[in-house]
């Protein structure tokens, strides 16, 4: 039963953000709005970890079920797609180049700020042996 309460919620609140799409004709989808205000919920301890950890997991665990109806969608409607496939494709791999290059830098910068860079630990570790 705790389970089927942990689903409830986590689709209360994608409900709740489908909602709110469609009254405010948002730009974004409603289940992006329902994630902001899970995490709200979840940051404002409205909700506790424990409330949505299960069902949490197990929707992560599963995930590329998830993308099979998308998938799908896209083979349907490939005979629109197939003069401009590559195009595509070479956007999505320039996308994902940038994307992992700009998370990489991000990183390394909160890192430094946060725990120092690696040089200095290198550093500091070559003194306390001496």
């Amino acid at each position: 039963m705790k389970i089927y309460r942990q689903f409830f919620y986590i689709l209360l609140c994608s409900f709740i953000g489908e909602l709110i799409k469609s009254l405010l004709g948002l730009p974004i989808p409603g289940s992006v709005v329902g994630m902001i205000i899970l995490f709200i919920a979840l940051e404002s301890k409205i909700l506790k970890i424990e409330d949505v950890k299960e069902a949490g997991a197990w929707l992560l665990g599963n995930l590329t079920i998830l993308f099979v109806p998308a998938g799908v969608g896209v083979m349907v409607s490939f005979s629109a797609l197939k003069d401009i496939w590559y195009i595509l494709a070479l956007v999505s791999l320039m996308v994902t180049a940038i994307s992992m290059g700009v998370v990489g830098v991000i990183v390394q910068k909160i890192k430094r700020r946060f725990e120092g860079s690696y040089l200095d630990i290198d550093d500091k570790a070559k003194e306390e042996d001496k």
